[in-house]
């Protein structure tokens, strides 16, 4: 057992990465240790190329292992099940920044497997995984342009702080929270979120992490020669005849040139395939496919990835030479955006964002705490309050194509959404309501997930959510040749397949609250980040006050169809007295009021329902519970129980006094039945509340004819009280009724 570590210090933590010890049979393994997080990555390749494909055939799998959180799974079967959506977007983060450094035409099954073993909640697994990812592609015979290496990094009191801890960023310590994934050289990969920091320190924190990151790539680098730096297998991508390029050249050059200068998208594919069957029937003679269909199906494939190269080229020299995009626009100039708020009249909130061909549809529903989302996680279980669901039906492209649960894409593209309009939502505690959003993508050309922003943005306050400022979202591309580069504002679908970059920046007018960028080529600089983020910015001015037309504030009024949740306090010593005996109080106040209410620890109780009347009752009788009996204050009680020497009034619920025979009238009460009977409603007037809480109440203060104030100006009567003794000559209590 030839057994390797190398470490170093990251976000004053130790980072150990191992090789020789676990998982031998794997074309690598690294075990990496960062605190007490570890994490088992592993990778395998096929030695043949995948049949019948014409791309990387690369997964990569992020198994969440509840032991390593001293936990047990929460779900029926008490197992793990299919990856959690955090799972998902942590094998998205793994994949995105190490798939471009695998050579074109690299075509074998290759999966990545990482296994979180240990979980420190203050140690990233993520990260840790995605610094193992790279290590074990970089130890193996895999080809692999690496090494890579990622970091967290944070904001809190002003400073940038490596890695923060997880409670940091959930509990809101961080105002910013940004992954950075790259090579020695060069930036692969941002992801993160902010609470409108701005775009220089924005860039001050993604060239942090990229500081670390190279210290990180050192050790994988001695990692590599620790381990013999093993060689490379070879691979050497299949070349075409230069015969079938000049062929595919000759008979689709022009249409593609026409293809690229056709606006509307439909059309300008309808060109494109058009163009690439002539390509294809340039290079396949039809006798061929009857003789030879092998032969015949081998050159047809050439002849389509001739075409690709040539339609890559062309779009590239048209904007770098020519300054002229696909749809004819400079690079910086917005496609034409239309915006509509409060379309669905059901919908709590609505709203349906178009730019160019991409439009999405945003709804919003409000609901109570029973509609928030149990999150069973590795880090702690949560209650989601606040949630936002991308769909992207393939309709949308005018395709067909399976309904039906959610794609990875999908997955990623509604987390990057609900992070930059959530940094603008209020607090649970002024705003009580779960919050759902959902965006429809009805048409897609480019940047689906910044119209989801928009729309979402939009809809949010069409629902009356006080977004203090809206939020809007920009897609930025970029086309690099060697010194030549062109940063493009507003990118196309077919911008993002044949460009180098998807830069995508969300953020309000005074800053940045979202932002995830993948690259394609091996990294950017500084400069190229600088000028996208600025023109980025200039863009999402513009579709800001575009979207200002259709709204610009909440609304100051929840739709009618929403419930309405009203927030009373009540003392804490008082919550027992609304919940009652298991529960017995506050079931009986849903039941009687069709209310949802909720009480919070701290005596908070939220009233939601959207009778108005309804809430108005259930806060009666929940003030009518924590009331206090004030002295000297009048009531209409109900009368709880008549004895001989008076009768017990209840005056608030729970809270009973004793109305005495001697303050019911002005004259003498021989029979107390002859006044009031159980159940009658009676005015009194508190007069005593002794220091045991016991409370004295009079009615006859209150009838015409009498003396002021209460007491029996005709003196005590025998016993102390009014009324006969019991039978048996028993004591009678009379001082006074109870607070129960």
């Amino acid at each position: 057992m030839n057994i390797q570590k190398v470490s170093c210090e990251l976000g004053g933590k130790p980072l150990t990465l191992e090789t020789g010890r676990l998982a031998k049979q794997a074309d690598a393994s690294v075990l990496v240790t960062y605190g007490e997080t570890m994490v088992l990555v592993t990778v395998c390749c096929s030695k043949e190329p995948k049949p019948g494909v014409d791309f990387f055939p690369l997964t990569v799998e992020f198994a969440e292992k509840f032991y390593a959180a001293g936990k047990i799974p929460g779900s029926f079967h008490k197992r793990e099940g299919r990856p959690t959506s955090e799972a998902t977007l942590s094998a998205r983060m793994i994949d995105r920044p190490i798939r471009p450094l695998f050579p074109e035409g690299f075509y074998y099954d290759t999966q990545i497997v990482a296994t979180v073993l240990s979980l420190d909640a203050t140690a990233d697994a993520d990260m840790a995984a995605a610094i193992g990812a790279s290590a074990a592609l970089h130890i193996s015979d895999i080809p692999f342009n690496g090494p890579t290496a990622a970091c967290r990094v944070g904001r809190i009191d002003g400073k940038l702080v490596v890695n923060p801890s997880w409670a940091s960023v959930n509990s809101g310590e961080s105002d910013l929270e940004i992954l950075i994934a790259g090579t020695a050289k060069a930036i692969m990969m941002v992801e993160g979120g902010a609470r409108e920091v701005p775009e220089d320190q924005i860039l001050e924190a993604v060239l942090t992490g990229h500081r670390e990151i190279q210290r990180v790539v050192k050790i994988v680098e001695d990692l590599r020669k620790a381990c013999g730096s093993k060689p490379k297998r070879e691979f050497t991508p299949a070349a075409i005849d230069p015969a079938i390029v000049k062929k595919v050249e000759d008979a689709a050059k022009a249409k593609i040139l026409e293809s690229l200068r056709t606006k509307e998208k439909g059309a300008r594919y309808d060109l494109a395939d058009e163009a690439k069957a002539a390509a294809v029937a340039a290079v396949v003679p039809v006798s061929l496919k009857e003789s030879d269909p092998d032969q015949a199906k081998k050159l047809e494939g050439d002849a389509k990835r001739a075409f690709e190269t040539l339609q890559y080229n062309l779009m590239r020299l048209m904007i770098l030479d020519q300054k002229i995009r696909i749809d004819g626009r400079d690079s910086k100039t917005i496609r034409p955006i239309t915006v509509e708020a409060g379309l669905l009249p059901r919908a709590h909130g609505s709203a349906l964002f178009t730019r160019g061909e991409t439009q999405v549809l945003a709804a919003v529903t409000l609901g109570t705490s029973d509609d928030e989302q149990i999150v069973d996680s590795l880090y702690q279980n949560t209650m989601r309050k606040f949630m936002l669901h991308y769909n992207f039906p393939p309709y949308s492209v005018g395709e067909t194509g399976r309904m039906g649960g959610q794609s990875r894409r999908e997955i990623g593209h509604g987390a990057l959404a609900e992070r930059s309009v959530k940094a603008m939502s209020p607090k649970y505690e002024a705003f009580p309501y779960t919050i759902r959003i959902v965006c429809e993508t009805l048409e897609s050309n480019g940047s689906s997930s910044m119209g989801s922003v928009c729309s979402a943005s939009m809809a949010m306050m069409d629902a009356g959510i006080p977004l203090p400022k809206p939020v809007a979202g920009i897609a930025m591309g970029l086309i690099k040749e060697s010194a030549k580069v062109a940063i493009l504002s507003d990118i196309l679908g077919d911008e993002d397949h044949l460009g180098d970059m998807d830069f995508k920046v969300a953020g309000t007018r005074d800053g940045i609250t979202g932002i995830q960028m993948d690259i394609k080529i091996e990294g950017v600089d500084e400069q190229i980040m600088r000028t996208a983020l600025a023109q980025a910015r200039e863009g999402r001015l513009h579709i800001l006050g575009e979207m200002s037309k259709a709204i610009d504030t909440a609304r100051t009024t929840l739709s009618k169809y929403a419930p309405s949740i009203t927030t009373i306090q009540v003392p804490i010593d008082k919550i027992r007295d609304v919940i009652g005996s298991g529960g017995k109080v506050i079931k009986a106040i849903i039941a009687e009021t069709g209310c949802k209410i909720d009480i919070n620890d701290d005596g908070k109780v939220n009233i939601a329902s959207s009778d108005q009347a309804a809430s108005q009752k259930a806060i009666d009788i929940i003030r009518g519970l924590t009331a206090e009996v004030e002295m000297g204050k009048v009531y209409k009680g109900i009368v709880k129980k008549v004895v001989d020497f008076g009768a017990f009034v209840g005056v608030l619920p729970n809270q009973d006094g004793l109305l005495h025979v001697s303050e019911i009238a002005h004259e003498r009460v021989n029979n107390v039945l002859d006044y009031m009977k159980e159940g009658d409603e009676v005015e009194v007037k508190v007069i005593d509340i002794d220091r045991a809480g016991k409370i004295r109440l009079s009615r006859k203060v209150l009838l015409p004819g009498g003396p002021v104030g209460g007491g029996d100006d005709r003196g005590p009567r025998e016993g102390g009280g009014g009324g006969r003794r019991p039978p048996g000559g028993g004591s009678r209590d009379h001082g006074g009724g109870h607070r129960h």
